[in-house]
């Protein structure tokens, strides 16, 4: 009731995985139908919002996070919906961070291909598969291996460059200063990805975050067979979350208890002294920028291949590997001057939809039901 914590929903990817290489906001897409009606992910966002505000007596601050592929698109939709009847405010925060995408290094293609875990076809559809992956290595080589990835729609060419960005990006893009202004007793941030859609802004995990007195509580779940992208793990002595592209060998990653849920209950005075800045600092841009770049500095970078579709008209298109880099913001928890405490929270809150192919999953086992049991549709 006191205005304390606002919700943040990172929505600037284009949902590559879940659309398999096509170019769309993944956040406006209509995953299901829930109370007679498919939502989409902001809808269920707002909708589970609107709720704990209702609870709260207060309505919630609610920011998405876009990027230069999601930011007109959502603005749109969302002035178009009327907002969904969205009682608090409703912020979109655009990115500040773009990436140009490679052609990737054959040798980096052979080992995804022919070194890395593959299924197996039969005979004539592994002689398929195995022509065109000969075939891309080839392409790569001759497009120029590294080299900046050009040749398709200029939107297909760029990407962007991991959530890491996402919070700084609310600092550098004046969203953060002005919440603060017209809130001033605001003091956390729940910070989860768009397709977490079991996460809410919960009183008693926003309490235990606040009697722990950490910088950063991180949501985690118990792992299972089809969970990839890391951990928890304890480095030198010290928990943090690790991710998998950072471990050496894949199998390594069955090794982990728990998996990264990604979603952050925030200390916003204690995070903004880690980048060495105060509430105050927010208004000075070129301040803002170098603390930014400072700490992102610290950060490693991924390299990662991704699927993009080239449509050549007439019906005809292709699916092309190409690199991209990116920042995670679970490094984050990597740091000694920020303190992280972590919590495992049930499955059918952490829970991920990343990929079409578990939604039949998802609503088999209850969470879809547990979804609609959270929201306040308007």
């Amino acid at each position: 009731a006191e205005g304390a914590a606002a919700v943040v929903t990172l929505a600037g990817g284009v949902g590559s995985r879940w659309t398999q290489g096509a170019g769309v906001v993944k956040a406006l897409h209509p995953y299901c139908k829930l109370a007679g009606r498919h939502r989409t992910f902001i809808e269920t966002h707002l909708a589970k919002s609107r709720r704990i505000g209702r609870i709260c007596g207060r309505p919630i601050p609610h920011i998405f996070t876009t990027s230069y592929l999601t930011q007109q698109p959502i603005e749109s939709y969302l002035a178009a919906e009327h907002r969904y009847g969205y009682p608090g405010p409703l912020i979109l925060s655009p990115g500040r961070a773009v990436g140009l995408r490679l052609v990737p290094m054959a040798r980096d293609l052979r080992f995804a291909w022919e070194e890395m875990p593959q299924q197996l076809l039969d005979e004539q559809a592994q002689k398929l598969r195995d022509s065109l992956h000969a075939a891309l290595i080839e392409w790569a080589r001759q497009a120029g291996e590294g080299s900046d990835y050009t040749d398709n729609l200029p939107l297909q060419c760029l990407h962007p460059v991991g959530h890491w960005f996402e919070i700084p990006n609310m600092f550098r893009n004046g969203v953060l200063a002005r919440l603060l202004e017209e809130n001033p007793s605001l003091r956390y941030l729940m910070v989860h990805n768009i397709d977490t859609l079991g996460t809410d802004l919960d009183p008693a995990l926003l309490g235990l975050h606040i009697e722990s007195g950490a910088a950063m509580t991180v949501e985690v779940i118990t792992r299972r067979i089809e969970d990839r992208g890391g951990g928890l793990a304890r480095v030198d002595g010290r928990l943090r979350l690790l991710e998998g592209l950072a471990l050496p060998r894949e199998e390594d990653e069955f090794a982990l208890s728990y998996y990264n849920a990604n979603t952050f209950w925030i200390d916003i005075d204690q995070l903004l002294a880690v980048f060495g800045l105060s509430r105050k600092d927010l208004s000075d841009e070129e301040k803002v920028t170098s603390a930014v770049r400072a700490l992102a500095a610290r950060m490693p970078t991924y390299i990662t291949l991704k699927d993009v579709k080239k449509r050549w008209g007439h019906g005809q298109e292709d699916v092309f590997p190409v690199t991209q880099w990116e920042k995670l913001w679970g490094d984050m928890t990597a740091l000694p001057e920020l303190s992280c405490r972590y919590v495992a929270v049930p499955r059918l809150r952490g829970q991920n939809l990343k990929d079409q192919a578990q939604l039949d999953g998802w609503l088999r086992d209850g969470s879809a039901a547990y979804v609609e049991s959270i929201c306040e549709w308007s």
